[in-house]
């Protein structure tokens, strides 16, 4: 299928998500740290009376309100401003940022495609080529979008020839994308221009005539911030026409929570719709015949093919009528099936991969072979099929680490992929079929010697004796007596699995003498569905538990001790650490929450977040309430405690996790706090959840995370 997206979760993930914050003047004005204002105001939720003195934080455009943000900020910078560490780790950032990066090529009528940064750009500019010895054009230059790199390029789909391209682009983090067509070979767009689009694609029919996408109505009056995005449908635009003019192709509106994502098939005869409710695994798929590939129609019947809502099914490719799917059905490992959609019972279904022992991540078609990604505690394997399901062996990867940006299309003879992992740095490999040679293709060259560091994988055993992985990265021969600055990260939601990557922000943190530690917590997908439903729910608290024996087990092993360690996490992750600082206060030094999912009482109410129910549970829900409500970040801050240093981060503009929770979060934190050290809050006023961040912005952002932890976790640094 011709898609090129950037993924568009529901929700933030990892470290690709961590909000920014807009630098102050270098003298600045004499400010103190507000005291919010409380408002008596409290809900009833089944009989138990809750109050909200900080709802008025909310509204992020209120008089109020900004003049909060702006004290909060004052404060916040006048502290990293004074930090004696601060503009050499950012001259060092800067140092080791400065690289040419690649990103995996890709294949579309004939011509090749990749991303590329120079290595301080803003934004990665998209090259294409004839070949691979020819010389390689600018195609689409993200960096001309904004003056400051704030608008990214997301979603890529290519016509069947490539001659022309949807492209979408988003303004400071935000989830909403426009999209535009572009001709590849004049390199000039069409005057074609999409709104309103969220979580969407697009796919091309073959004849090149137009595209599938999914957008929501325009929101009612200024609020695109806080209002819910319900009553998604599915569109054909015709290119060269109106958006106005685009055809309904599907809308359910007896269920404004179902989402759309249609994809052509690689023969171009079928159009197949995932129908997702919310970050729910479980979906359901339909389809239309569009009957001729190069004279389409798009007024068939949609045939509901999967509508039980019983499992996730995700489609691989088709031969004709009989379509692939991967799907966790009676295998929480997930394995491969073949349904030929002329005899779809269920008893004519055949298995082609079996469940197996490891994790099934993706399967791609590719030289009319399935490449399957598997996780095998937590790393990757990869697996090659015959189109039968006979096993052809396995590919030989440098290292633990993993495996994405997989290309290649069902009848090429080449197959591309990134390889990454924590000392790693990513280089992008190129699998030659008929020779079964794998070569680099493409390596990187940073000023910074591995050979120094090294990653090991514990395991450790959490609160009820579950077994937990946990990769530990840190310079070889450190001393095990307590007295390394460590820094725990973790995520631990919605079926994500952190596996390992580079960073070049990490790598600073090395050099500085830190341990970075990445456990994999219950509620991610790395042992299968499992795994996941361990963590969600009522099961939550799993969480929290398995990130807290993460620390005593680094504290017990000596490579830290309480007053060393730090603890960071984004969006969920971010949650995870507002829970566990209520939990254990006393349990660490500093810590980093960023756009963090913090009222869990009203999570479900702004922009998307009524998806996370399926994960989460909702308060509304008189049985989910009491589990949700026991360990909501915002409603569980212990009047006078002594919390450790804090720095949270977010920003004002967040259309994903609204402001409203990191606001609400600070006010409750700074007023409860009795401790010595500083709770603030950086939030960047041109930024949303995180996505598309300039380079420039993550180099500050990383600066001034790693200052302020280098404070408090007094750290003796001494960087090259």
């Amino acid at each position: 299928m011709r898609m090129r997206a950037m993924h568009w979760g529901l929700v933030g993930v990892g470290c690709a998500f961590i909000a920014l914050a807009t630098p102050v003047p270098a003298q600045e004005p004499d400010c103190t740290l507000p005291v919010a204002k409380k408002v008596d105001l409290e809900d009833d939720y089944h009989g138990t009376k809750v109050p909200d003195p900080y709802r008025w934080l909310e509204d992020v455009d209120a008089d109020d309100t900004r003049e909060w943000i702006e004290a909060q900020n004052c404060v916040t910078f006048a502290y990293l401003n004074a930090l004696p560490q601060r503009e050499a780790i950012r001259a060092r950032l800067t140092e080791l940022w400065d690289y040419p990066r690649y990103g995996t090529p890709f294949k579309e009528g004939g011509r090749y495609f990749f991303f590329k940064n120079d290595g301080l750009q803003n934004q990665s500019v998209l090259y294409m080529q004839e070949t691979l010895e020819a010389e390689p054009a600018i195609l689409l230059d993200p960096n001309r979008f904004s003056e400051d790199g704030t608008v990214a390029l997301t979603t890529l789909a290519f016509s069947d020839d490539g001659n022309v391209m949807v492209y979408g682009t988003a303004a400071s983090g935000s989830d909403w994308r426009e999209f535009r067509v572009r001709d590849v070979v004049a390199r000039r767009d069409h005057p074609d221009h999409l709104r309103w689009i969220k979580f969407s694609g697009a796919s091309w029919t073959h004849d090149g005539a137009g595209f599938f996408y999914s957008r929501y109505q325009k929101p009612v009056g200024k609020d695109t911030l806080q209002s819910t995005n319900r009553n998604q449908k599915l569109y054909y635009h015709s290119l060269g026409t109106d958006q106005s003019e685009d055809v309904l192709v599907y809308e359910r509106p007896d269920q404004p929570e179902w989402g759309f994502s249609g994809d052509v098939t690689d023969d171009g005869r079928y159009l197949v719709v995932s129908v997702w409710h919310g970050t729910d695994r479980r979906n359901r798929v339909y389809y239309t015949d569009l009957v001729e590939a190069n004279n389409p129609t798009l007024n068939g019947p949609m045939v509901r093919l999967l509508d039980d809502f019983d499992a996730s099914y995700s489609f691989v490719g088709n031969d004709g009528p009989v379509f692939y799917f991967y799907t966790d059905l009676d295998a929480p490992r997930r394995r491969l099936i073949a349904i030929d959609v002329t005899s779809p019972e269920r008893e004519h279904w055949r298995e082609l991969i079996p469940e197996g022992s490891d994790v099934l991540n993706f399967v791609q078609i590719v030289h009319n072979t399935f490449v399957a990604n598997y996780l095998h505690d937590a790393h990757t394997r990869i697996a090659l099929f015959a189109m039968n399901g006979r096993h052809l062996g396995d590919l030989e990867l440098p290292t633990i680490g993993s495996v994405g940006g997989v290309s290649g299309e069902r009848d090429d003879d080449e197959m591309f992929y990134a390889f990454t992992s924590y000392l790693y740095p990513t280089t992008i490999f190129r699998y030659d079929f008929t020779t079964s040679e794998t070569s680099v293709f493409k390596s990187p060259d940073i000023d910074f010697d591995p050979s120094g560091y090294e990653t090991t994988q514990v395991f450790y055993h959490s609160k009820d004796g579950t077994r937990i992985p946990m990769f530990i990265t840190h310079r070889k021969g450190i001393r095990l007596d307590g007295s390394n600055p460590t820094y725990l990260y973790g995520y631990g939601g919605f079926n994500i699995s952190l596996t390992p990557g580079f960073s070049i922000s990490n790598l600073v943190w090395l050099e500085m003498g830190g341990v970075y530690a990445v456990p994999n917590l219950r509620g991610g997908g790395e042992y299968g569905e499992q795994w996941h439903r361990a963590g969600m729910l009522e099961n939550k608290q799993n969480v929290f538990d398995d990130f807290v024996a993460a620390a005593d087990f680094l504290i017990r092993e000596g490579y830290t001790s309480t007053e060393k360690l730090a603890i960071g996490g984004a969006s969920n992750g971010g949650l995870l650490v507002g829970a566990v600082l209520n939990q254990r206060p006393d349990l660490f030094g500093a810590a980093l929450p960023a756009v963090g999912v913090m009222d869990m009482l009203r999570f479900h109410k702004f922009t998307i977040g009524w998806a996370w129910v399926s994960d989460y549970g909702s308060p509304d829900n008189p049985e989910h309430f009491p589990f949700i409500h026991a360990y909501s970040p915002l409603h569980n801050v212990e009047p006078r405690t002594a919390y450790p240093a804090v720095l949270i981060t977010t920003a004002d503009h967040d259309d994903r996790v609204v402001p409203g929770h990191s606001f609400k979060y600070t006010a409750a934190l700074q007023a409860a706090h009795v401790g010595p050290k500083p709770v603030l809050i950086r939030i960047q006023t041109k930024a949303g959840h995180g996505a598309g961040k300039p380079t420039s912005m993550i180099i500050q952002e990383q600066a001034d995370r790693w200052a302020f932890l280098v404070e408090n976790l007094a750290m003796e640094v001494l960087l090259p």
